[in-house]
């Protein structure tokens, strides 16, 4: 999977509508849809969209699960940080970002600097059915993945609601339905999102 895909403005006549005018940092939960409502909303509004997972996995040829094996947590939060900032400096677009990554406060300022974070809010019951049958979450890989879910969205919340942005997710919402409750969010800073 490469980190960045790029989609044509003609793809959707939607995406005609408005500009995006900074980077919209995905941030919180695994789960809680930053690769997948990210994906379809670079492309609802013809940007770039950027992974900092998969920048990682490109450029160390490993998973993500490997790479904390390996090396360590904070090994790769490291290298996480370094390409937060390589993906921030480039075209404005939509970054899907790791877990942790917003826990960093540097982070926090590099991606307050750049762009913009907004927090794509789930609560745990919807993100424990999003990732209870996936093998490739190395921090749920304990005796009880339930409670380490939960344990983690608790001490990471406070990070999360720092961002800027808030978009709540609900279980009901198709991906579709979701980009749209981001662009209405999106609106609400012309810094971020204008009307063309």
């Amino acid at each position: 999977m490469r980190a960045t895909k790029f989609f044509d403005r003609q793809e959707g006549a939607k995406g005609l509508a408005e500009r995006l005018k900074k980077t919209v940092a995905l941030v919180g939960m695994m789960g809680s849809g930053k690769t997948a409502v990210g994906t379809a909303l670079a492309r609802r509004l013809g940007v770039p969209f950027l992974d900092s997972d998969a920048a990682i996995v490109e450029a160390a040829n490993m998973s993500i699960a490997e790479i904390f094996e390996r090396d360590g947590e904070a090994f790769f939060r490291a290298r996480e940080s370094e390409v937060l900032a390589r993906l921030l400096e480039g075209r404005v677009g939509i970054l899907s970002t790791g877990g942790g990554a917003y826990l960093s406060a540097a982070n926090r300022e590099l991606i307050h600097r750049k762009g913009v974070a907004l927090w794509l809010k789930a609560d745990t019951e919807l993100l424990w059915n999003r990732v209870k049958h996936k093998s490739t979450r190395p921090l749920l890989r304990t005796a009880d993945p339930r409670a380490t879910l939960e344990d983690l969205v608790a001490r990471r919340e406070p990070s999360y609601a720092l961002a800027e942005l808030t978009a709540l997710a609900q279980p009901e919402y198709s991906i579709a339905e979701m980009v749209e409750v981001v662009v209405d969010v999106l609106k609400q800073r012309e810094d971020v999102l204008a009307s063309v």
